[in-house]
């Protein structure tokens, strides 16, 4: 899997991370940030939250945050793209691979009416992740506040399984990339591409989630991640074969 493989999944991240500032309000939790260091005077900061309007000043916590938020979508990803790729000598997979190719497709045309509030379709799926999550939240509480890089990690690493229906259409086309090493790195390049974003919501917090309830700015970004989907459905019904195509795909043409 080369770089320009990976560019259109780190597109649809930076697209589709508009959801995180405009359409999460209720899902997001404030993260409280305590000084590192005892008796050291420093404003607490919050990371990613969606409420406070207090100035983030602390950038390496937003960013052991966030890392640990990607690993989480790596470890995903290796899960998905390994489950996959070593089961494709079965004959069931094989026959299977282009129903998955078009599901992947699909779920990024939804994703794309998701981020413009024309469809809730992915909010379905977000209801079964929270099954999971549920497990999960109680043990967020350990970690906070995180008063440390370390703590900032490893909750950053457990919000990285709160449910997202973004997320979720990301590792769908993980699923195809053939092995574990191509499904991490295809969600490293989402979460990269989710990073800019989340970064500036940790900083500007509300002053930047204002700005990104701007209809106009959901309906541009829903429709680039959309026209992904369309121009993938396309492909696989043989409409569009150019090669050139592969820089606007995010799933392998089998």
């Amino acid at each position: 899997m080369n770089g320009a493989q990976l560019l259109p999944v780190f597109v649809v991240g930076l697209a589709g991370s508009i959801h995180c500032a405009g359409m999460c309000g209720g899902i997001v939790t404030a993260i409280a940030v305590a000084p590192a260091h005892a008796g050291v005077h420093r404003t607490p900061v919050r990371i990613l939250s969606m409420d406070s309007g207090v100035r983030r000043n602390d950038v390496g916590y937003v960013v052991a945050y966030n890392a640990g938020r990607i690993s989480s979508y790596m470890m995903a990803g290796a899960l998905a793209g390994g489950l996959a790729g070593g089961a494709r000598s079965m004959a069931t997979l094989a026959g299977m691979q282009l129903n998955f190719y078009w599901l992947a497709n699909a779920m990024l045309i939804a994703l794309g009416l998701y981020l413009m509030n024309a469809w809730r379709g992915l909010a379905v799926l977000e209801q079964g992740g929270r099954v999971i999550w549920r497990r999960i939240a109680p043990i967020t509480k350990t970690f906070m506040p995180a008063d440390t890089p370390r703590k900032a990690f490893t909750l950053g690493a457990l919000w990285g399984w709160l449910p997202c229906g973004m997320v979720y259409s990301a590792l769908t086309t993980a699923l195809l990339s053939g092995s574990a090493l191509n499904g991490a790195a295809m969600m490293l390049a989402f979460g990269l591409g989710t990073l800019p974003m989340l970064i500036s919501l940790g900083l500007l917090g509300a002053h930047l989630q204002q700005a990104m309830r701007r209809r106009s700015l959901r309906i541009a970004c829903g429709l680039l991640v959309l026209g992904f989907g369309v121009i993938g459905l396309a492909r696989a019904a043989g409409g569009v074969t150019p090669d050139w195509m592969d820089m606007l795909c995010l799933t392998p043409h089998q």
